[in-house]
This record gives structure tokens, C-alpha cells and sequence, in this order.
């Protein structure tokens, strides 16, 4: 009789599943993303100087009154006016925002060094550290702006307001972008099991026709 031979490579060959090249670009831009909000967050609060307003500088650390002959700003750390239980509030919840981001964004980051259930479970608490910083930012802006809306206009904001204003919104945006590439790569299979369907479809067909089971090993029917 004719021999018949078939040879395969075993699914333990294969070597370990790799995700596909759009999850890895995905989730690479998410990260770089985050960091650069943590950068803005970060130079935004520390510099505080957020509004500035009929010589008067309006900041989540300092108020100050600029002189016109160019001499220093008198500064203060009390606003008065009942401000300053509002503003220290306000102050703490901006910095927790980017104490989140940060945590959230190293978890993001090892996720992608680990395996398996680890690596999924640490991107999905990273993306809801992120989330959570998001809120925090938004509002802490939205305290600031409440407290100081007699003093507010577009063009009075300076540039570290706008930094925390997109850094705020960028949280948002990477975090939920995180959350769904998550479920996403639930549905969509990895690199090394794109073969598995075919593979059971043949080991179907050939126990149908009085092939042995086939085991991955060099097989042969004479």
C-alpha cells in the first residue's frame, strides 16, 4: 500500500503565544501617552501659578501681587476671603491625581515585562489608576475655577493651567482607551494560536479516515 506520511509541529513546539503587532503598537502609545499627562500634571502643580488677574497672581501654592515698577512679588500662602480651607483641598486632590497617574502608569509599564493573568490584572488596575487620576484632575481644576470664578477669564489662565487642563483630559482619554484594548484583546486571538482551528479541523478529518490520533509527532499509515 502507499505510504502515507504527516508531519506537524506539536502545539508545545509552537514556543509561547505572542500578541498581535496592533495590540503591542496599542498599548505602546497608550503608555507613552500617560507619561507625558504625568509630565504635565506634574510641572502644572508644581509650578501652581494658575490665574492671573488685575496684577494678582492666583496659584494653588502662592497668591501674589505684581508690582508695576518691576520690583518682586509680594507672596502669601493665605488668600483670605474664606478661600484657603477650599484651595488647600483643592491642592491636595491635584497632588493625589498625579500620585495615582504615576502608580498607574508604572503598572501599565509591568504589565507589559510580565505573562498571563499577572500582566492582564496589572493593566487592568492601571488603567483604573488612571482613571481615577482623571477624576482627581478634573476636579481639582474645577475647585480651582469654582474658587477664583470672580477673578476668571479665558486669557487670565496662564500656560500651567492649560498643562493640568489637558493633562486632565488626556488621563480621561488613555485610561478609557486602556480599559477597551483590554477587552479587546479578550476577543482577538494571539499570534501563536491563529493556527489552532486548522489544526483541530485535520486532527478531526484524520481520525475520521483511521488515522491514529495524531500527537504532534511524525505519523504514518502504510
Amino acid at each position: 500500500m502507499t505510504a502515507i506520511k504527516m508531519r506537524a509541529v506539536a502545539p508545545a513546539a509552537q514556543g509561547k503565544s505572542r500578541p498581535l503587532f496592533l495590540e503591542v503598537l496599542c498599548r505602546s502609545l497608550i503608555i507613552l501617552c500617560v507619561a507625558l499627562s504625568v509630565v504635565l500634571s506634574s510641572v502644572a502643580v508644581c509650578d501652581g501659578h494658575w490665574l492671573l488677574s488685575d496684577r494678582h497672581m492666583f496659584g494653588l501654592w502662592f497668591f501674589c501681587v505684581v508690582e508695576d515698577s518691576g520690583a518682586a512679588p509680594n507672596c502669601s500662602r493665605h488668600v483670605g476671603g474664606g478661600l484657603d480651607p477650599g484651595l488647600c483641598v483643592c491642592r491636595s486632590v491635584v497632588s493625589l491625581a498625579v500620585v495615582s497617574a504615576i502608580f498607574g502608569l508604572e503598572l501599565l509599564v509591568m504589565s507589559q515585562v510580565s505573562e498571563g493573568r499577572a500582566s492582564s490584572q496589572r493593566w487592568h488596575l492601571g488603567a483604573w489608576l488612571v482613571l481615577l487620576a482623571a477624576g482627581l484632575a478634573a476636579g481639582g481644576v474645577a475647585t480651582f475655577v469654582f474658587l477664583f470664578w470672580e477673578h476668571a477669564t479665558p486669557l487670565g489662565f496662564t500656560l500651567t493651567f492649560w498643562c493640568q487642563f489637558t493633562a486632565t483630559f488626556l488621563f480621561f482619554l488613555n485610561g478609557m482607551a486602556a480599559r477597551h484594548i483590554q477587552n479587546m484583546a479578550e476577543l482577538l486571538p494571539s499570534s501563536g494560536h491563529l493556527g489552532k482551528p486548522y489544526l483541530a479541523t485535520l486532527q478531526t478529518m484524520m481520525m475520521s479516515t483511521g488515522v491514529p490520533k495524531w500527537t504532534g509527532q511524525e505519523l504514518e499509515l502504510k
